[in-house]
């Protein structure tokens, strides 16, 4: 008896460009993946409609300047969706340079950013590292794990984290990002070994971006941000996850 087939990874691409947005569709389509071209990419509520589908994407490929709707607006407005669209993998696609644009997309939920003009084979290994951070949910999942401190309780199965049962919503990279320090409860991690940990990859010298990850972390799982008893800062170390928690 064959094996079943797996459905095709479903992409949302929210691009203006159809020429680039037909390219990428066929390129990631020889790879494994089914693209939707947001047709309607010229109307932020189109997108936002496509984002929404009962059927959810197992990822977001959004161009930052659109004719009329800005990228930010329309990442923030994702994350506001009911789950579980609000937790799509988010990847930002921009011909802008300014690192701000970067910064700013990050603490608005993005999980990633690509500046245009890309390769191709770029593109393709960005999505497959941010699908397998961010698998599909299994149609018969195990036992539920969950990581529990104090209030905070992290399900690692449904990816979702609760505060006095309560569900936070944070990105998919955020919330990966979590895991790796819940996971070390009590041991400091420095920045190069939290990015070598969440993402697979070495940290670049002017790469701040696990700074802006933590900032809205904190804003979500924090009583006070500027307070933080979760999440500590290690002057000149890293970070340390607080393994015994009162609140």
């Amino acid at each position: 008896m064959a094996a079943a087939t797996l459905p095709a990874p479903r992409i949302l691409m929210i691009e203006d460009d159809h020429r680039l947005a037909a390219m990428v569709a066929s390129y990631l389509g020889k790879h494994g993946f089914a693209v939707d071209i947001c047709e309607a990419a010229r109307s932020g509520m189109a997108a936002l409609h496509a984002a929404a589908a009962s059927t959810p994407f197992a990822l977001v490929l959004l161009d930052l300047m659109l004719p009329d709707a800005d990228g930010l607006d329309i990442c923030r407005s994702i994350r506001a969706l009911p789950a579980p669209a609000s937790s799509t993998p988010v990847m930002m696609l921009t011909a802008k340079g300014d690192p701000m644009d970067r910064i700013v997309g990050l603490e608005l939920g993005a999980d990633d950013y690509l500046g245009k003009p890309f390769e191709p084979r770029e593109l393709l290994a960005r999505v497959r590292s941010l699908l397998r951070r961010n698998p599909a949910p299994s149609a018969a999942p195990a036992a539920a794990r969950t990581l529990h401190f104090g209030r905070l309780d992290i399900d690692l199965d449904a990816r979702a984290l609760r505060i006095d049962g309560q569900a936070r919503g944070v990105t998919a990279y955020q919330f990966d990002l979590l895991v790796v320090l819940a996971e070390h409860a009590g041991r400091v991690l420095a920045r190069e070994q939290l990015m070598e940990l969440v993402r697979r990859e070495p940290l670049d010298a002017f790469d701040r971006s696990i700074d802006v990850h933590v900032g809205r972390l904190r804003a979500v799982i924090e009583d006070d941000p500027k307070q933080p008893k979760r999440i500590l800062t290690v002057r000149g170390a890293g970070y340390v996850f607080a393994k015994l928690q009162d609140g």
